[in-house]
């Protein structure tokens, strides 16, 4: 088995001015991490988290002591940030770090805050990961049911978060892949605006092309209202021993060394309530596959030497 086809996509949403989502798409680690705090502070402390993961340094192993401790370790990153910032004093981040082990045939998932880890196989959705919620926990003692769940007032508040305090209890849980398994890492954004069954319903019409699942997936939580920002990762699990030969196509590649970046405060802005139409700005779409640079490279190269040509040609004729 392998990785095979991924996608993943990032937008800002149609209530946000920011997008205070992060991840980290680098085959065989997949990460989402979703910001919290003021001003700018959500969007550094996710960028820190998915910063301090993708790093990997020292942590070359496999299994959930891994994905433990990456996850600890981005909080560690985000705590000393918040505080020695007092700008960003308070800031937090949830993260849901998947790291794919095919000799094992294993993927091993750290989890803290209400980002999720899903598996569709065989036309099931299996949601993997347990939100750090108020409302799930709500639900889990039986106090709430899923029903009142869906539109409850605090179903945004979560009860653990990376960089909060010095150290953080990480859930980490190990799950067997097999060949035909679709998996899926998103923020909040998404599932706040479609429940489960939407979810499956969205994934199932994109006919198992992850590029097409995540595309289909964000544009259907906009249509349902697009409240926060939407952050989606698909990943396929295939037959056979060789890596997919792909090379990687970012659009609007955002570098970012968080930590050594001051945190700016910005003028006092009130977020539209009901926005006329969603910001284009802050999409970024990751794919494995040919990128478009190199086409466009060459059609630019193409049009040059045309034009020369044509230059050439009129300038014989009016000698």
């Amino acid at each position: 088995m392998r990785i095979g086809r991924v996608a993943a996509v990032t937008d800002t949403g149609r209530r946000r001015l920011r997008n205070q989502d992060a991840y980290v798409s680098e085959s065989p680690l997949f990460a989402v991490a979703d910001g919290m705090g003021g001003a700018q502070a959500g969007e550094l402390a996710s960028q820190i988290a998915a910063a301090a993961i993708e790093e990997r340094t020292g942590t070359d192993g496999r299994g959930e002591e891994a994905v433990a401790e990456l996850v600890r370790r981005a909080n560690e990153r985000v705590y000393r940030r918040a505080t020695e910032d007092p700008a960003a004093a308070g800031m937090g981040t949830t993260a849901t770090v998947a790291l794919v082990d095919v000799n094992a045939g294993t993927i091993a998932i750290g989890h803290v805050g209400d980002s999720r880890a899903y598996r569709l196989r065989d036309g099931v959705l299996e949601q993997l990961t347990a939100d750090h919620s108020l409302v799930a926990e709500l639900v889990r003692s039986g106090r709430l049911t899923e029903e009142e769940a869906v539109d409850h007032p605090h179903r945004s508040v979560i009860t653990r978060a990376l960089g909060t305090d010095p150290d953080v209890d990480v859930d980490a849980l190990t799950v067997e892949i097999a060949p035909g398994d679709l998996y899926l890492i998103c923020s909040d954004g998404l599932t706040h605006m479609l429940p489960d069954a939407d979810v499956l319903a969205t994934a199932t019409a994109g006919d198992g092309d992850p590029d097409r699942m995540a595309a289909l997936l964000v544009e259907a939580a906009n249509r349902a209202g697009g409240e926060d920002n939407i952050t989606v990762i698909v990943f396929e699990i295939v037959d056979g021993d060789e890596p997919v030969d792909a090379g990687d196509a970012l659009t609007e590649v955002d570098e970012v060394t968080a930590e050594s970046q001051p945190l700016q405060q910005p003028a006092q802005q009130a977020e539209p309530a009901e926005p006329a139409e969603r910001p284009s700005g802050r999409l970024r779409v990751r794919r494995h596959g040919p990128g478009s640079g190199g086409r466009l490279l060459a059609l630019a190269a193409i049009a040059t030497a045309l034009v020369v040509a044509g230059l050439v040609v009129y300038w014989g004729v009016w000698q």
